[in-house]
């Protein structure tokens, strides 16, 4: 994927090319696939989920930029002025990222495998179990655009959806900064957190049995 760039508290993504195969899914991993099945639980038009497809495959999306709650992309239809096409969820509250953060810090092998772009099952359930609202559910996701159709979603909207998908495979870290989190203040929380636990267990260990 080519590189991004940073604004403000939002991420940048160049338009993604074409889908290289017709046939081949949008999303590979476990969370991109969850991503997609939030989008197509809560569609209220089957049609509209097809044509966005299609669009999406096509290249039809312009740079798409991420923030927290919502991801916005120009995409191009029929008309020669592409339509404004945005994706809306929720954002965790504080106590929702501590406890996020307590999630992850407890097990060094979840915190590599944020790092080497992956999210596992392991961590997802523990998060649930700990009533953190990491995965957007059906219905969750608030499609928007400024082309006339008033479907939910429109295709533009629906072809945005389905390239956020290919986002997600390729780094979780998007989902992340959805729900509010940027990567680094994520990453610098987790390392002080490392830091005193490991501190803690220091002092413990010198105070012996």
């Amino acid at each position: 994927m080519s590189e991004t760039s940073r604004m403000g508290s939002g991420r940048v993504f160049p338009a993604l090319p074409k889908h290289p195969d017709p046939g081949a899914p949008f999303a590979t991993s476990w969370w991109g696939n969850a991503w997609i099945d939030a989008l197509e639980e809560s569609a209220l038009d089957q049609a509209r989920l097809a044509r966005g497809r299609t669009y999406a495959r096509e290249g039809a999306v312009d740079t798409i930029t991420v923030a927290p709650g919502r991801i916005v992309a120009y995409v191009h239809g029929s008309r020669p002025r592409p339509y404004r096409a945005e994706i809306r969820m929720r954002t965790m509250l504080p106590e929702h990222w501590d406890r996020f953060l307590d999630v992850v810090a407890t097990d060094p092998a979840r915190i590599a495998a944020l790092l080497d772009q992956e999210m596992p099952h392991a961590l997802a359930d523990a998060a649930d179990r700990a009533d953190v609202p990491l995965l957007p559910g059906a219905r969750e996701l608030a499609p928007s655009c400024t082309c006339p159709d008033r479907g939910h979603p429109c295709k533009h909207a629906a072809a945005l959806a389905y390239q956020t998908a290919r986002l997600l495979d390729a780094d979780p870290f998007v989902l992340l900064l959805l729900r509010g989190g940027e990567e680094q203040d994520l990453l610098d929380e987790l390392a002080r957190r490392n830091a005193r636990r490991g501190a803690a267990e220091a002092a413990e260990a010198r105070r012996g049995p």
